[in-house]
């Protein structure tokens, strides 16, 4: 047992006291461990659907939104928040859903949509509303002007409105792509801006 020094005394610690000296000392290591674990394991709360077609819901189901709104969480993006993204996926063409992108297809969107965080910044504000993302080739075909092959259906492209104008944020995409952020699309239209990350640049 460790023992202390009074005025060059040595006194022996007793048993009671070095037993209740060690269950001090485990209670607080468990306490210590178990706040660590709480910090690095510590999940984010399911998303608030209830702005959300109910319609919609069902037909995708709500585990499979809130699965895809924990990936996108995950995402740590600054400027556009999951429930944006997945509300551009929530709507319908007369009587047809658009739908969640397949889970193959849910890492495409990650460089786009960090891309669209950078113009974000550059612009020093946020995402007003992302118009269109992911489009089923069902939904696609009825999307006025959309290409039959359209990247919206490989989920790498995004449409988008900030406060600031279309030519302003084609502007802000256009100086993040050279520096390297991204290599891909950049579309200016009269209400919104369109980005993509199909991996060579062109612009219109």
């Amino acid at each position: 047992m460790p023992s202390r020094e009074t005025n060059n005394r040595i006194i022996l610690p007793t048993r009671r006291t070095f037993l209740a000296a060690t269950t001090a000392a485990a209670a607080s290591l468990v306490a210590t461990t178990q706040t660590s674990h709480g910090f690095l394991f510590r999940q984010s709360p399911p998303l608030n659907l209830n702005s959300l077609p109910k319609t919609w819901l069902k037909l995708e189901g709500e585990q499979k939104v809130q699965s895809y709104a924990k990936y996108l969480t995950g995402l740590r993006l600054k400027y556009v928040t999951p429930l944006q993204v997945i509300k551009s996926h929530a709507k319908t063409k007369g009587s047809l859903w658009n739908t969640l992108p397949p889970k193959s297809m849910w890492r495409a969107m990650a460089g786009t949509l960090m891309a669209a965080d950078r113009v974000a910044a550059v612009l020093e504000q946020p995402i007003n509303d992302v118009v269109s993302a992911y489009r089923s080739p069902a939904y696609n075909r009825r999307c006025p002007g959309a290409k039959p092959r359209s990247w919206h259906m490989q989920n790498f492209a995004l449409d988008l409105q900030f406060k600031a104008s279309p030519s302003s944020v084609a502007c802000a995409a256009l100086y993040v792509r050279s520096k390297g952020a991204f290599q891909g699309g950049i579309g200016r239209y009269s209400d919104f801006t369109h980005i993509d990350t199909r991996g060579h640049n062109v612009d219109w």
